[in-house]
């Protein structure tokens, strides 16, 4: 057993339930990053790219001259498409990659005490590919219907704005407790995507809140994360405009921007990573709550003990 293992199948309460996640990161943070850097790879790749087409694409048509259609670049536009579809691209591989990755994580973490091997990881995620595929896409119909309602309530003042943040905070939940579902426990779609939805709304008001402090604790992490490139930005552009340089035709500024706008979506999708974690500390929290099984193998063994 790791010797900092922490067991996660416990009756906690909410506040507990927090200090157990910041207390998960302070003992495992090196080590998941680290496989998570691995498994994300293709994504950091995809994320430079992104970053460097749509920099490129809108400093094009930021200094374009409008006046009588001069300046019309067709090779500006296609960077700005083309950023646009593989920042689309970006968010399914890494929505699959993060869900799938922080799952298994937690998973192989509880079950083997705290031990984590790689191709555990890896051969779980496989195995339950297909599983994944139907739910993302599943998935992304709910989202669908998600921003329709949010939409429709958007016009109700004050009353549409809590009901958009309660439904943002409830898919999340049912999402990231659907994905601890399938690997946790080998589910099918099914079953999972029950089992998501019972946990989600058998304690609500406890998901609900945890969402939104997560959400809180991981967005104040990626201000950190984003605080130094922004820095460097700032003092750049304001350099620049005092010597009167144009940003929008300058080599130099447009690597400045492409590294950090790829540092603000790298650190978008490390918490998004981070986020379902914490839902996988809560989905063992609520199973423990609800069935008893860890607690009651306890007495158990130390009935066979005696």
């Amino acid at each position: 057993m790791n010797e900092n293992y922490i067991e996660l199948r416990t009756r906690s309460t909410f506040g507990d339930i927090i200090n157990t996640y910041f207390l998960f990161l302070k003992h495992n943070f090196r080590s998941y990053t680290s496989l998570y850097l691995r498994y994300n790879a293709l994504s950091i790749i995809l994320t430079l790219i992104c970053s460097y087409l749509l920099v490129t694409g809108f400093m094009g048509l930021a200094g374009r001259d409008f006046r009588f259609g001069m300046g019309n670049n067709v090779e500006t536009e296609s960077y700005f498409i083309a950023g646009v579809v593989i920042l689309l691209l970006i968010v399914f591989v890494t929505s699959l990659i993060n869900y799938s990755f922080s799952s298994s994580y937690i998973a192989e973490y509880v079950n083997n005490n705290g031990k984590i091997e790689s191709k555990n990881i890896w051969r779980s995620i496989l195995n339950n590919l297909g599983t994944i595929i139907i739910f993302i896409l599943i998935g992304a119909l709910m989202y669908g219907v998600y921003l329709a309602i949010s939409v429709m309530v958007s016009f109700i003042p004050l009353l549409g704005m809590i009901v958009q943040y309660g439904m943002s905070f409830t898919m999340s939940a049912i999402f990231g407790l659907t994905f601890m579902s399938i690997f946790s426990t080998k589910k099918g779609f099914g079953e999972a995507i029950s089992e998501g939805f019972d946990f989600t709304f058998f304690k609500f008001w406890r998901v609900v809140l945890f969402g939104l402090v997560i959400g809180i604790l991981n967005l104040m992490i990626s201000a950190l994360i984003v605080s130094i490139p922004s820095v460097i930005i700032g003092i750049y552009v304001y350099f620049s405009v005092d010597s009167n340089i144009d940003i929008t035709t300058s080599t130099f500024s447009t690597l400045v921007f492409t590294f950090g706008f790829a540092a603000f979506l790298l650190s978008f999708i490390y918490t998004q990573a981070l986020s379902q974690l914490a839902y996988g500390i809560l989905y063992y929290n609520l199973n423990e709550v609800k069935y008893n099984i860890f607690l009651q193998k306890k007495i158990d063994q130390i009935g066979v003990n005696d």
